[in-house]
């Protein structure tokens, strides 16, 4: 890399660690890390300790290789894709499984604002507030953010929201690195993506339908814990 080159990525990221701070990926030296493997290539997830109803569900589905051959059901473009609602050619004994996984839900634990949907973050889908007003998680199925970066002027309404209020600090996050801000103190979010990025990018930008879901199938071909 040309030193000029350098220079500006380490000022880059100095800039991120220095203005936003909540971003930073430490989670102590024991890291409980998944490597997800799909047909559009591979990323990880590093689980986070404070949630540990629902790192305990991933590693357990992670274990009875409950994700194998789960479909990104749901992908929208500069939002998130979200996988867990289908199976790759499943069987209608599979679909049962999977439907019986999905109602088995994880009482919500809403970490906010020490984590919230920047670009990158990984969170448990669920049913509406309406039936579902203690916002609990859906059994398996998990959405990873996308998002779309910011200006400040534009993230003013957050600033007030009565659910979620936003700091100073996490409006410089989503000014830096982007992310779904409108979801904050509205769902679970258990981990985020270390590795593999590109690939969740590559999911979000592939041919859907009218209902988000991608024309020809993408889905999980693995997952496995990892140190």
């Amino acid at each position: 890399m040309h030193m000029k080159h350098l220079h500006r990525h380490t000022l880059a990221l100095l800039l991120i660690l220095v203005l936003c701070p909540l971003a930073l990926r430490a989670q102590g030296d024991a890291r409980t890390r998944v490597r997800f493997v799909t047909n559009k290539g591979s990323f990880t997830i590093e689980l986070y300790d404070d949630t540990p109803l629902h790192k305990e569900r991933v590693l357990s589905h992670v274990a009875a290789h409950d994700y194998d051959g789960l479909l990104f059901h749901r992908v929208i473009r500069n939002f998130m894709v979200q996988a867990g609602g289908a199976l790759h050619k499943g069987t209608k004994a599979g679909e049962t499984r999977l439907e019986a996984l999905s109602e088995e839900t994880i009482p919500a634990e809403i970490v906010y604002p020490g984590h919230f949907h920047r670009r990158g973050t990984v969170a448990a889908a669920r049913i509406g507030d309406e039936e579902n007003p203690e916002k609990r998680s859906d059994g398996i199925q998990f959405f990873v953010n996308v998002g779309q970066f910011f200006l400040e002027k534009e993230l003013l309404p957050y600033t007030k929201d009565s659910i979620a209020p936003m700091t100073d600090e996490i409006k410089k996050c989503y000014m830096l690195e982007g992310g779904v801000p409108h979801l904050d103190g509205r769902y679970t979010v258990f981990g985020e993506v270390v590795d593999g990025m590109n690939t969740i990018l590559k999911i979000q930008s592939v041919e859907t339908d009218g209902s988000d879901r991608p024309t020809r199938d993408v889905y999980i071909k693995s997952a496995k814990i990892i140190k």
